[in-house]
């Protein structure tokens, strides 16, 4: 069964059970952790020789890496539209606004993950008599991946927008408690103030991190509720009750 054939079958389903989904779903993101940390441990920053001997000595590590960081596109498709079913009984407008900025967020996403891939093809291309001298390949390797650095950036811009209209979305709901909606928005001030950082003062940026991407460990504590507790299903319809009266 495809992802959106199933994602249609339970949004017919309860609420609880919708948003149980969800935060399984969205616990998915932890495989962008590890993403995060073999590219982190392979990559020489400045050092394109050293980065693809890693790379080539690791190989299948890496490629484990990316088809982790790829799985969170279809997964957070799915949790965006899930989440538009949970919270357009608090307003649509703004699920709908948030469900938007969740999908074109994921497909830059699945855009950014070419040039994850891209080092493999170039430094195997290096080794199979093109055009590109393994010097010229190697150089070709870290930039692709310093412009994968980047587009995590940009898309960051677009998921702190997403996350804040979600927190803002959970503070005015009934069904979750206001302190995950709060913590949610405040991830994604962070998100933004981390990208417009590296945009503008990469060297001021880099004293940021990890420190302003901390409050980001809602993103773990906001799908385990969701995957253990849910929502409070009677709430929620009187919300949906409500919405429906006021349309």
């Amino acid at each position: 069964m495809s992802t959106i054939g199933m994602t249609k079958r339970i949004a017919a389903a309860s609420p609880r059970l919708k948003a149980r989904v969800a935060g399984g779903l969205y616990l998915s993101g932890v495989a962008n952790l590890f993403a995060d940390f073999v590219l982190g441990s392979l990559v020489v920053n400045g050092d394109a020789a050293a980065t693809a001997h890693n790379i080539l000595a690791h190989e299948t590590l890496y490629r484990l890496a990316f088809a982790a960081d790829l799985i969170t596109v279809p997964c957070y498709i799915a949790v965006t539209a899930l989440f538009y079913h949970l919270f357009q009984p608090v307003n649509r407008s703004l699920a709908l606004v948030a469900v938007f900025l969740g999908l074109a967020g994921s497909t830059l996403w699945a855009v950014n993950d070419f040039f994850f891939l891209a080092p493999l093809v170039v430094l195997g291309g290096a080794h199979s008599g093109t055009a590109l001298t393994a010097d010229q390949a190697q150089r070709l390797a870290l930039m692709f991946l310093n412009v994968h650095a980047q587009g995590g950036n940009i898309l960051l811009v677009l998921f702190g927008c997403h996350v804040i209209l979600i927190g803002a979305l959970i503070f005015r709901s009934t069904f979750l408690p206001r302190l995950l909606g709060v913590w949610l928005a405040l991830a994604g001030v962070c998100y933004l103030t981390n990208s417009f950082a590296n945009f503008l003062a990469p060297q001021f940026a880099a004293h940021l991190v990890p420190y302003i991407l901390i409050p980001g460990v809602v993103e773990i504590v906001l799908p385990l509720w969701l995957l253990v507790l849910g929502v409070n299903t009677e709430r929620w319809k009187e919300q949906a009750s409500a919405a429906g009266g006021r349309q």
